[in-house]
């Protein structure tokens, strides 16, 4: 009669996954949940924090260890922890259903927060609580995915709400000084197309913009700027139109 062996078992309730597939292998570690990230951050280098064992399986689930000739065949004569690191680094993470909906919450209130903080309602200058842009949001069928960050689904989004204008939307503006050369009238002219023929001002030797620009203008102004002149953001997002 086969021996049970319950240090060989592994319970998944509290372990995410992280899956490498090489040389048509499939290799595993367990990790502590929330670790693998901060791992890759580089908030966490400890590995005895991030890993559950010390070990590489080929199925976590039930205790199957690589063999050394296993890792031999498909990693070389890379180290135990130089293996584990490429597993961290380029592996796959499997999240329990749990997990991925707390990642895609996480996800969606930091998605609806920059929303709500770089867009306002046009008409009252108002921005729009997170409660209402997930209404549109939903309406529009958009929903956040784990496999970009919040701040380019936010982007995305943005691009969405503003081309339905299912709610009155709009990019709030950005408030900025631009500093360039008073004898560069081609960098001048370019500047004053981008910021709405605004009027600067001149001392003989600096001319200077402080005003409201599009945030979709920002980066064609920093390179009109680059090695020119200057720019400084006052403000991200102004909710008074006043400049």
């Amino acid at each position: 009669m086969p021996i049970n062996q319950p240090s060989g078992q592994i319970k998944l309730t509290n372990v995410s996954l992280v899956r490498l597939k090489k040389g048509k292998k499939r290799f595993e570690i367990a990790c502590y949940q929330n670790k693998v990230q901060d791992y890759r951050k580089g908030v966490e280098t400890d590995l005895d924090e991030v890993l559950q064992i010390h070990q590489v399986f080929v199925n976590v689930s039930k205790g199957l260890v690589a063999s050394k000739e296993e890792l031999k065949t498909c990693f070389g004569d890379a180290e135990p922890d130089a293996i584990i690191k490429e597993i961290l680094t380029k592996g796959e993470i499997q999240l329990s259903e749990r997990e991925r909906q707390l990642m895609l919450n996480k996800i969606n209130n930091e998605l609806l927060t920059i929303v709500s903080a770089k867009c306002i309602n046009p008409r009252s200058k108002k921005r729009y609580p997170p409660t209402m842009v997930h209404k549109a949001l939903v309406e529009l069928k958009f929903s956040p995915v784990l496999n970009k960050p919040a701040k380019l689904q936010a982007l995305e989004a943005i691009k969405l709400l503003i081309a339905t204008q299912i709610i009155p939307i709009a990019r709030a503006k950005m408030k900025v000084k631009v500093s360039v050369g008073a004898a560069d009238c081609e960098a001048i002219e370019q500047i004053r197309k981008l910021t709405a023929n605004a009027q600067g001002a001149s001392d003989g030797t600096v001319w200077s913009f402080l005003g409201l620009i599009d945030p979709v203008n920002y980066r064609e102004l920093v390179a009109i700027c680059d090695k020119k002149g200057s720019v400084q953001v006052i403000d991200m997002a102004v909710i008074d139109d006043a400049a």
